[in-house]
């Protein structure tokens, strides 16, 4: 863990409401697809936990959507400015459980740590097929980063304005996996829970206070007792997962 000033490289309107940030700093704690990292804004007491979507070098790529004033705040910050960032924050994906035919279902704000996942599967030679769910057309982004990286890849729309109608779930039919990645919000997560006919790693969103472990603001429930989100997580494996009724 390590905090740190990044300077901002470039910082541009993808989709709606959806911006692509990439930061230049020291990314030496960044280890695994799956973490996130904290930002510091200036006026605001809380950080804003932001997942890795990328990183190359000494540039870290984040995609965020505008939801209140602190992410309002993030889209209005010109190039060359900085933030102070906490990197090297949770666990991430074991790359090791994926098989030779992993699957990547991501919703929303759960589809950027889809990327440097599938491109480090990729890597290693696994073929990958990625789920990709969203409201609508204007809020798609990252389908052809995906297919340029040799995955297969579907895309979902709850208003039907684009790819397949429906739920990330209704494009589950007919695949073939070994193992399955996902992150996105919790009734998507319960869904895929259920759809699933293998093991599989879910990687939760939660609103966060410190996000390395110390205020216990974040958890979930397990077979082993409640774990903190920010520290144990964000990734939890299928069979360790209870969910609240």
């Amino acid at each position: 863990m390590k905090d740190t000033l990044f300077t901002i490289k470039s910082n541009r309107l993808i989709a709606k409401n959806t911006y692509e940030c990439v930061i230049v700093g020291d990314t030496s704690d960044i280890s695994a697809s799956g973490q996130f990292v904290n930002i510091k804004l200036d006026g605001f007491y809380l950080r804003r936990p932001i997942s890795v979507c990328d990183v190359e070098g000494d540039e870290l790529t984040l995609i965020y959507k505008v939801v209140g004033k602190g992410t309002e705040v993030m889209a209005r910050t010109p190039v060359g400015e900085s933030w102070l960032v906490l990197t090297g924050l949770g666990n991430g994906y074991d790359l090791d459980k994926s098989g030779d035919a992993p699957l990547l279902i991501g919703g929303g704000a759960g589809v950027p740590p889809m990327y440097l996942l599938c491109r480090k599967l990729a890597a290693e030679g696994k073929k990958c097929t990625v789920i990709l769910g969203f409201g609508s057309k204007d809020e798609v982004f990252y389908e052809e980063e995906f297919k340029a990286l040799g995955a297969d890849v579907y895309v979902t729309t709850v208003d039907g304005s684009y790819g397949i109608k429906g739920f990330v779930t209704d494009a589950m039919d007919g695949i073939n996996y070994t193992h399955f990645y996902t992150c996105g919000p919790e009734p998507m997560l319960k869904a895929v829970y259920s759809k699933s006919t293998t093991g599989g790693s879910f990687s939760f969103e939660e609103r966060m206070g410190c996000g390395f472990g110390a205020c216990m603001g974040c958890s979930c429930k397990t077979i082993t007792g409640y774990k903190r989100i920010c520290k144990e997580g964000p990734v939890m494996q299928k069979e360790d997962i209870l969910w609240e009724k």
